[in-house]
C-alpha cells in the first residue's frame, strides 16, 4: 500500500517517522491514529514488505508470550526459592495487548482474529528428579494467581500423554517427566498483525516507503529531526523532517540511535545472537502435537534459547517448529551486514562490552558449541521432546537475529541483559527499542508507555481513548479474579479464542 517509487513524498514536515515496519512501529502507528487521527506519520522500511525481520512468523517464536510456559520468567534463586511477580507481570502486559487487539477487532481493523491469533495450548515439559520438583513448586505458586487460573500439573505420563501424545509416545516408562498445561494459551502469527496494523494505518493517511533506508539522523534547533534516507531502488536520497522519531528498527536500531548522537545511547552494545529451528509440515506429524510446550534451557544458554516444541499457525495452516538451536553471527539483523557487531564499537561502550565477554564465556562457549553442532546432535535435541521424531521429516530453518543488550554497570563494569529497553532523550523527541524476548507480546503497554513519557503534556487528553480500547489500563488484573476472568472472557470472545473448546478458565 505503498506510493509508486516515482511519487514525490508528499511532505518534507511530518509529525512522527517511524523507522522499521516491525510489530514495534505497527503499534505505535495505530495508537497514535487512534489519539492522533490527524497527525502526519512517515514509515521507512529498507526491506521490499513490513513484518519481514524479527515479527515475521518464521523468525520468532510467536508464542504470545504470558508466561505461561516459559521457565526462564520463574528461575531458581538461591536455595531454590522461586518468585511469581516477573511472570504476573508479564502476562498482565500480555492481557494489555490482547485487549487492544480485541477492540481493533471489533472495529474492524482486524477483521479476521484467525488471520492472527490461534488458541494453542502453553504447556511445559521436564525431565529428572530436580526438574520435576521445581515445575511443581513453580506451580503450586501459579495455580492461585488470577491470571494463571486453570493451569495443571502432572507427573503422570498417561495424563501427559492426553495433553500432548507426542512428548510420550516412545519414550521409557520408567523416565521420570512431568508437565503444566494451560488450556487458553494462544499462537500468534506477529507478522500477519504487523502487515494488518500498518495496511491499516497507511488508510487513515500514514505515508509507507519500502525498500528505503535510513542514513542519518540530525538534531535541529528546534527540537525536530531531519532523517536523511536513500531509496534502494533508483538510489534516491531525500531528507524529511519530523517533530519525533521512533526507532524501531530491530537489531538496527543501536547503530541508528548512536547516529542520532543522543547521550542517552552512550554506554549500551549489542551482542547478536543467531539460530535455527527444525521444522515440519508434514499433516501426519503435525498431527500428533497440538500444543506449545517449553523445557528448561541448558546450562550456559541464553534465556532466548529456552527449548520449545510449538504448534505455528501460519496462513491458516499447522506446522510445528522445535528449537532454537542458538549461535553467533555478528549481524545485527538477518538481512543485515556482516560489519555490524564491530561498527557499532564506540569508546563510550567498550568498557561495558569487553566486561560482557569478560564474565559470560560459558554463553560464548555454548554459542560456538551450538554453531558447531551436527544435524545429528539437533536431532538428539528434538528427540528428548519427541523420541518419535524422525529425521526425513524435518528440515531446518533460519531463525531472525536478536541483538541482546549490553550496558554499564555499575558493579561489573558491564552487563549482558535479556529483554527488551526502551532509550529516549531527554526531550522526548526521540526514542528506540533495543533488545528481543518478550517485546512482540508486550508492544502495546511498550509503546504506551513510550508515549506517555514522549508526550507527557499530552497524554492526560489521549487517556479516556485508550480506556475505551483497553479497560484496565492503569490497573492490574491479577489483583482480582472477578476483574481477570472478566477481562479474559471478553477478549476471548472478541478474538474468537472460546470458539475452539481450548478456552476453559472461565
Amino acid at each position: 500500500m505503498q506510493a509508486p517509487y516515482n511519487d514525490p513524498v508528499s511532505s518534507k514536515n511530518v509529525d512522527v517517522v517511524l523507522i522499521g515496519g516491525g510489530i514495534m512501529s505497527a503499534t505505535l502507528a495505530t495508537l497514535i491514529k487512534q489519539v492522533e487521527p490527524d497527525w502526519s506519520i512517515l514509515i521507512f522500511e529498507r526491506l521490499s514488505a513490513v513484518g519481514l525481520e524479527s515479527s515475521n512468523p518464521w523468525n520468532n517464536a510467536g508464542t504470545g508470550h504470558a508466561a505461561l510456559a516459559e521457565l526462564n520468567y520463574m528461575p531458581e534463586g538461591p536455595g531454590g526459592s522461586l518468585e511469581s511477580s516477573r511472570a504476573v507481570n508479564i502476562n498482565e502486559q500480555f492481557q494489555v495487548s490482547r485487549q487492544f487487539w480485541s477492540s481493533l477487532v471489533s472495529q474492524g481493523v482486524l477483521p479476521d482474529p484467525s488471520s492472527f491469533i490461534n488458541p494453542t495450548p502453553h504447556m511445559t515439559f521436564v525431565r529428572g528428579e530436580e526438574n520435576v520438583d521445581y515445575l511443581r513448586r513453580r506451580y503450586e505458586l501459579l495455580r492461585d494467581e488470577p491470571l494463571f487460573a486453570g493451569i495443571e500439573f502432572s507427573d503422570d505420563p498417561r495424563v501427559i500423554y492426553e495433553w500432548a501424545p507426542a512428548l510420550i509416545r516412545g519414550r521409557a516408562k520408567n523416565e521420570v517427566v512431568a508437565a503444566t498445561r494451560v488450556p487458553s494459551g494462544t499462537d500468534v502469527d506477529f507478522g500477519s498483525l504487523t502487515t494488518q496494523l500498518i495496511d491499516n494505518a497507511v488508510r487513515a493517511g500514514a505515508d509507507l516507503r519500502l525498500e528505503t533506508e535510513v542514513r542519518k539522523l540530525r538534531k535541529q534547533k528546534d527540537g525536530s529531526w531531519n532523517v536523511s534516507v536513500r531509496e534502494l531502488v533508483g538510489n534516491t536520497p531525500y531528507t524529511v523532517n519530523a517533530k519525533f522519531v521512533f526507532v524501531g528498527a530491530g537489531g538496527h536500531a543501536l547503530p541508528l540511535l548512536q547516529k542520532s548522537g543522543i547521550p542517552e545511547i552512550k554506554g549500551f552494545g549489542g551482542f547478536p545472537i543467531s539460530g535455527q529451528f527444525f521444522r515440519t509440515d508434514k499433516p501426519e506429524v503435525v498431527a500428533q502435537h497440538q500444543a506449545k510446550v517449553y523445557g528448561k534451557a541448558s546450562v550456559g544458554a541464553p534465556p532466548m534459547s529456552v527449548p520449545h516444541l510449538d504448534t505455528r499457525i501460519v496462513d491458516g495452516r499447522p506446522s510445528l517448529l522445535f528449537g532454537p538451536y542458538a549461535g553467533f553471527s555478528p549481524k545485527f539483523l538477518k538481512t543485515g551486514s556482516w560489519f555490524d557487531l564491530p561498527g557499532s564499537v564506540r569508546l563510550h561502550n567498550l568498557g561495558p562490552m569487553l566486561a560482557v565477554a569478560r564474565d559470560n564465556f560459558d554463553l560464548m562457549k555454548y554459542l560456538i558449541g551450538e554453531l558447531l553442532a551436527s544435524r545429528k546432535k539437533k536431532l538428539a535435541a528434538l528427540r528428548e521432546f519427541m523420541p518419535t521424531a524422525q529425521s526425513e521429516d524435518w528440515y531446518l530453518i533460519t531463525a531472525g537475529q536478536r541483538v541482546q543488550v549490553m550496558k554499564k554497570d555499575p558493579k561489573k563494569g558491564g552487563v549482558l541483559q535479556f529483554g527488551t529497553e526502551v532509550i529516549t532523550s531527554a526531550d522526548g523527541t526521540i526514542s528506540g527499542l533495543l533488545g528481543a524476548s518478550p517485546g512482540a507480546s508486550t508492544a502495546v503497554p511498550i509503546m504506551i508507555d513510550l508515549m506517555h513519557k514522549c508526550f507527557p503534556d499530552r497524554f492526560a487528553n489521549w487517556e479516556s481513548t485508550l480506556r475505551r480500547l483497553i479497560p484496565s489500563l492503569g490497573h492490574t488484573l491479577n489483583d482480582s479474579p472477578e476483574k481477570s476472568e472478566k477481562a479474559l472472557r471478553a477478549t476471548a470472545e472478541a478474538l474468537a479464542l472460546e470458539r475452539s473448546g481450548h478456552y476453559d478458565r472461565v
